[in-house]
């Protein structure tokens, strides 16, 4: 329980004592919003490394130079613990929003810093909403901004498996002409859901990996986007998973 109380107090501490940090964010962003959203992407940085180091997660990252630099992306990823945001978060190039579900709203200071960060948050019960959330998805990734989003919808509680994939949510690739970063996490659950409330050192894989661009799929690959990445991503998943036995080892999702 020990690293679990730490990184709760890390957290509420900075929250609280970063007030003044989201008051100078607001002022520069009246001025300048691009250097609003990159000192805010340093800053958030900043504090998800010290959860990372504070948890004791080891990352192993794989594939970063498959994320092209000239453009926004639309990472894709599965979905299995609270951690996958903090551990892929630290490793953007650029500035990213995170699709979220809409309840985050709900957290003063959390949510103004998602805001900093261009997270949009989606309304999973009124399609009507959701939909005015996927097209300011698409108006970020035409600004230069990347848009990360799990697509299985919800955090999946069953190791080893995905769920499905619901193909709007790559319509923010498709109508922002932008490429699909497939971001594939493997043993994440095992830091904290899997023995929760404590949380544990564990090893995380993370692969990131070829674009996929849309516009070169035919079109019944792209009428079933969703199966069609899911299953790239499952093949890496548990190929990541027989590949990194020995590091993973008793820490291996149950």
């Amino acid at each position: 329980m020990i690293r679990f109380i730490a990184v709760c107090t890390f957290v509420i501490l900075f929250l609280i004592l970063s007030i003044p940090l989201l008051i100078a964010e607001w002022i520069i962003g009246k001025f300048n919003p691009e250097v609003k959203s990159k000192s805010s992407l340093a800053i958030v940085n900043w504090a998800f490394r010290m959860v990372i180091r504070i948890a004791g997660v080891k990352v192993i990252a794989r594939g970063e130079e498959n994320i092209p630099t000239d453009t926004a992306v639309l990472y894709v990823g599965n979905h299995r613990s609270f951690f996958d945001i903090v551990l892929t978060y630290v490793r953007v190039p650029r500035p990213t929003g995170y699709i979220s579900k809409l309840e985050m709203k709900k957290f003063p200071l959390l949510s103004n810093w998602m805001t900093n960060l261009h997270c949009l948050f989606l309304d999973r019960e009124n399609i009507k909403e959701g939909l005015k959330t996927i097209l300011a998805g698409v108006e970020k990734v035409k600004q230069g901004i990347s848009i990360c989003i799990f697509p299985e919808g919800t955090r999946n509680k069953v190791a080893d498996t995905f769920l499905p994939f619901h193909d709007g949510s790559f319509k923010i690739a498709e109508k922002g002409n932008v490429p699909v970063i497939p971001m594939t996490i493997v043993n994440s659950s095992a830091v904290f859901e899997d023995q929760y409330p404590k949380i544990k050192k564990a090893t995380v894989i993370i692969d990131y990996g070829k674009p996929i661009y849309l516009s070169d799929l035919d079109r019944e690959i792209k009428k079933n986007i969703g199966s069609y990445v899911s299953g790239i991503m499952q093949e890496t998943y548990f190929r990541m998973k027989d590949e990194y036995a020995a590091e993973l080892g008793s820490t291996t999702q149950k």
